[in-house]
């Protein structure tokens, strides 16, 4: 059942990246982006992946919908279509997406225990984790210990985007109050 669901839900991911590529109305992408992210919400609940499901669901879903609507309200933008000829970019698109289907053919099937990482990493972090970390609970001594400075780049990059929104919200107010003074 649960290949069925993957199968689904990854056929509901292409659908929306089309539509995506296909729509001229900003509003329209982002409310796609937004139910993209819900779908990628639910494949990482499909695949065990909770605490990243509902950080993707929180994020990018729910903020980041919310900030770029906020932002598409106060900018009132109007897309211009491209005089630029389309073909050069989904040349680059396909074959990158080509290279990295390549690219998986190479690796292990999904969830085999004997793949690299099962016979040197998680060895060591299940032996060694509590005396080198102190933390007795396995995953938050790798979420806080191990990837430490991968949760602190995920955070900066976060903290990065809300500073850029911000301070494109706060020129959009400062033109508005601008063009009633004069």
């Amino acid at each position: 059942m649960e290949p069925i669901i993957n199968m689904a839900l990854l056929t509901m991911l292409a659908v929306v990246t089309v539509a995506i590529i296909g729509q001229r109305s900003l509003f329209g992408v982002v409310i796609l982006a937004s139910i993209y992210s819900f779908l990628i919400a639910s494949v990482l609940v499909v695949l065990d992946a909770v605490d990243v499901a509902m950080t993707e669901a929180s994020v990018g879903a729910g903020i980041s919908t919310v900030l770029l609507l906020a932002a598409l309200h106060l900018v009132k933008t109007i897309e211009v279509l491209p005089t630029q000829p389309r073909l050069p970019p989904l040349l680059v698109s396909a074959l990158a997406g080509v290279t990295v289907i390549w690219g998986t053919l190479v690796l292990p099937p999904f969830g085999t225990a004997d793949a690299p990482i099962h016979r040197h990493v998680v060895p060591r972090y299940i032996e060694r984790s509590i005396e080198e970390t102190n933390v007795p609970n396995l995953v938050s001594s790798i979420l806080a210990d191990y990837r430490g400075y991968d949760t602190l780049g995920e955070t900066t990059v976060i903290f990065t985007a809300g500073i850029g929104v911000l301070l494109l919200l706060r020129g959009t107010r400062r033109r508005g109050h601008n063009d009633r003074a004069d």
